[in-house]
């Protein structure tokens, strides 16, 4: 059995995985793109050493920030775990949310990865690399109007290139999708206050990577850093960079959602936040009905 829990930024899925890990001898893959980062922390919301209780993590902070980290990597990491922890006879359990990386780990789905350089795209105009963009992915976010962005997104995609399948197949004949929801309000609420939370300690963290590795991809795209940046280089003031860090946020849960319905068939759970205990029973009752 392989067990998947998604769903957007801030629902609870780390203690979802935790509780379920627990329950079926479990070990947790991560399956968010920014979590393979060593020191990007606070930001990610990445699991505590208090918060794992013992269980052991996988494909977290196994990058430095001025290491590149793709699809293509992922893929092959997440599938040799997968195998690993079956041949232990242990649970696999997949969290994150970046559904890409799912998609990409669990289906039949063949990716490229070619070293090549940047190019500048000098004979496109900013609205021709946009759509190229829309076309890779039509959930990215991006100002059409920063050419540079525009132009470092687009060869990144060049370098790591989903080959899209009309019906890919999925890999395992064991997998158990969960999603974990809540109404948009409630998430927008635990989306600010987890903002307002993190702050203090996100200011010095930013601070004290952005010193270390200036260029890092990561961290110029990463909500909650990328803002913060702005605000060192002066290009926004601080109450500017938190409005902007929650307004990130909660679009970036819209986008995720949007990626969930599309492309991947969750059973959806509704999160009980007074009582916890209530949404992991249902969701073991829904596995011991479907595991395989």
């Amino acid at each position: 059995m392989i067990i998947v829990i998604t769903g957007p930024t801030g629902v609870g899925k780390t203690k979802l995985s935790i509780a379920l890990a627990k329950i079926y001898n479990g070990e947790i893959i991560n399956a968010d793109s920014m979590q393979v980062y060593k020191g990007m922390n606070i930001g990610t919301a990445k699991v505590t050493k208090e918060e794992k209780e013992g269980i052991p993590h996988h494909l977290l902070d196994i990058k430095e920030l001025n290491e590149d980290y793709n699809l293509y990597q992922y893929q092959i990491d997440c599938r040799h775990k997968i195998d690993e922890l079956k041949a232990k006879k242990k649970v696999p359990i997949i969290v994150g949310g970046t559904g890409l990386y799912i998609k990409a780990a669990l289906f039949d789905y063949k990716l490229s990865y070619e070293e090549k350089k940047d190019e500048d795209f000098k004979d496109l105009s900013n609205e021709e690399i946009y759509q190229k963009i829309m076309l890779h992915d039509s959930n990215i976010q991006i100002d059409k109007n920063n050419r540079r962005r525009l132009v470092r997104c687009l060869n990144k995609i060049n370098k790591d290139t989903l080959l899209v399948k009309e019906k890919p197949k999925l890999l395992y004949d064991d997998v158990i999708f969960i999603g974990l929801t809540t109404n948009t309000d409630n998430l927008y609420n635990i989306i600010d206050k987890r903002v307002d939370k993190m702050l203090l300690g996100l200011v010095d963290e930013v601070k004290e990577l952005y010193s270390k590795y200036k260029d890092s991809r990561a961290l110029k795209t990463a909500i909650g850093y990328k803002e913060l940046i702005e605000f060192f280089e002066n290009r926004i003031s601080f109450n500017e960079a938190i409005e902007l860090i929650k307004k990130n946020s909660r679009n970036y849960a819209k986008r995720q959602y949007t990626f969930f319905k599309n492309q991947l068939s969750l059973n959806w759970f509704n999160v009980n936040y007074s009582n916890f205990d209530t949404t992991i029973n249902e969701i073991v009752d829904f596995i011991e009905r479907n595991k395989k």
